[in-house]
């Protein structure tokens, strides 16, 4: 234990005790040479118990995680220093409140203070969940957020952070605070990701809004109006869907979540109520109106002239230009200018595409650009075309989650299942997209489930048609590109590498499975790849071959 008064490393005065834990203590110092206060976090080595020593490495795993981030909202390491029996944190010191004794002493808090907090929640999730690798919180609570004097906020703790591996679903065992944690943190239920952390914002928000401790009885997320019915249904709403149980039914992102909050009114009763009656009203006086309606049709058609004019301008001004920079520049500028038309993004999308990489940061401004206008995009004929290219895009390009360890298919899948679910939903059956939108989707579902399923053994009966949407898929696209066929490739073999005993189980043949194996065989050799990205995924699903053939010589075993 450092004493009061004692100098560590001849520079950080302790000053006195301002924290500890089972294996730890944090004190308040002075930089001597720099005059400024900073919190320093001791942990005692214990070289015979085995906890200590997990505790040391998840400490130390802790301070280096945090000390790579720069962002308002989370606290700064600077120094770490380690002796032989004692490690010595420096971190920032955060003069406030943890949000836990705020709501201890005052109970639940001002509905549009809690909306400031979450936001600025949700702009630091979002830049955890966006950093290269992407990083997940897992322990969202009031206690993990400090109120400073300035009424900003802080967040703290990282111990149970972990940077986001693709297909690394081990990593999840019973980690999060019971109450506040998302069902897949418990019990092996699939792996975290950003809608984790989405899950536990909105059960954060609930308790500061309500006053409920979600760790106390009644155990159970009741609507929010429930304790307190002026509360805004727009709110109510948004915490109802943050703490959906299944991940696909929640926010995608905190970006999307962040959107919502900062039009949590549009979608409340009391707000459509209003805007009946302004509805209403403006009927009575709707005939004074014509007239100055008929004044300003000119003005009016010379202005729809000049917009249309200047979006089909930039249309092809990045049509023309050479660089995708430039091209995405001069579409960005056309979708501000006619937000409900479609060209603009779908011409954006397929820009993105150009380098067979759909980026985080591409995702981002396309995000940024839709997200405002989704309600009246819905309203437009086109829209399902946009969504199945959006889709797509995901489902083949998106790099979320991807290192040079491990591919991220079943992220892309994933991500794209709600955009093929709106090709669906808004388009016509007649179209050329929608049986392939309605298999993709479903193809995604699968994935998106497959494992809580599969730990809750409900999974019988969901492999047959898993397998006749891919046999479906592969018939489907023949005419489609390299990396289109070849990625369906390489999905096919890896579900008969993961699936075959599975398959077998619910009715799939084994005649049909080898069919299906050897025309996909034949298929990826007669594939002419072009690029160093196809020739890797081509070089991949031809190594595996001999390893499928083992993989159902053992499932169709007698």
């Amino acid at each position: 234990m450092a004493a009061i008064g004692s100098v560590v490393e001849g520079k950080y005065e302790i000053l006195k005790l301002i924290g500890q834990g089972g294996m730890s203590k944090v004190y308040l110092a002075m930089d001597k040479r720099l005059n400024k206060q900073w919190a320093v976090k001791e942990i005692v080595k214990n070289g015979r118990d085995k906890n200590n020593q997990i505790f040391i490495q998840s400490a130390i795993d802790e301070a280096n995680m945090i000390k790579k981030l720069d962002h308002p909202s989370l606290p700064r390491i600077v120094d770490i220093i380690e002796h032989e029996n004692v490690i010595y944190v420096i971190m920032d010191y955060i003069e406030g409140e943890p949000l836990n004794k705020i709501l201890d002493e005052y109970g639940a808090q001002p509905q549009d203070l809690v909306i400031e907090w979450s936001k600025q929640l949700c702009e630091v999730l979002d830049y955890l969940h966006t950093y290269d690798p992407p990083i997940i919180y897992r322990d969202m609570k009031p206690g993990n957020v400090m109120l400073k004097p300035d009424s900003n906020i802080k967040l703290i703790d990282f111990g149970i952070a972990r940077e986001y591996k693709e297909q690394n679903l081990a990593d999840t065992v019973s980690l999060g605070t019971k109450g506040y944690a998302a069902p897949e943190q418990f019990g092996g239920k699939g792996q975290t990701d950003a809608r984790t952390d989405v899950y536990c914002l909105g059960v954060t928000l609930y308790h500061l809004v309500t006053g409920q401790n979600p760790t106390e009885p009644p155990y159970e997320l009741y609507p929010i109006r429930h304790w307190n019915p002026q509360l805004s249904g727009g709110l109510e709403r948004i915490i109802q869907k943050c703490t959906q149980l299944n991940p696909a039914d929640r926010y995608q992102s905190c970006a999307e979540l962040l959107y919502a909050l900062n039009h949590y009114e549009e979608v409340d009763d009391l707000y459509r109520a209003k805007q009946k009656a302004r509805l209403r009203n403006f009927s009575l006086v709707s005939g004074a109106a014509v007239l100055f309606l008929l004044v300003g049709i000119l003005g009016q058609v010379m202005n729809i002239s000049t917009t249309n004019d200047d979006y089909n301008t930039n249309i092809e001004n990045a049509s023309a230009a050479t660089a995708d920079s430039n091209k995405i520049d001069y579409y960005l500028k056309a979708i501000d200018i006619k937000p409900t038309e479609t060209k603009a993004y779908e011409e954006l999308v397929n820009t993105f595409k150009n380098n067979a990489s759909f980026s985080v940061e591409e995702e981002e401004a396309l995000t940024k650009k839709i997200g405002p206008h989704l309600m009246d995009l819905y309203e437009n004929p086109t829209y399902a075309n946009l969504a199945f290219e959006i889709g797509k895009a995901y489902w083949y390009y998106y790099d979320y989650g991807k290192n040079e360890n491990s591919d991220n298919q079943t992220t892309r899948m994933i991500s794209s299942v709600k955009w093929f679910d709106d090709a669906v939903r808004y388009g016509s059956q007649d179209s050329d997209f929608y049986k392939m939108a309605v298999i993709y989707r479903d193809i995604g579902r699968f994935n998106q489930d497959i494992t809580i399923l599969v730990e809750e053994a409900s999974d019988k009966g969901k492999y047959l048609p898993y397998w006749e949407n891919i046999k479906e898929l592969i018939e489907l696209i023949d005419d489609e590109s390299e990396i289109v066929k070849l990625e369906l490739y390489r999905l096919t073999i890896y579900s008969v590498e993961q699936h075959a005993r599975k398959f077998k189980a619910d009715g799939v043949t084994e005649s049909d499975i080898r069919s299906v194996v050897e025309s996909v065989k034949k298929s990826t050799n007669n594939v002419d790849v072009s690029t160093d990205k196809t020739i890797a995924i081509k070089n991949d699903v031809v190594d595996r071959f001999d390893l499928i053939a083992q993989e159902i010589d053992k499932a169709y075993r007698n």
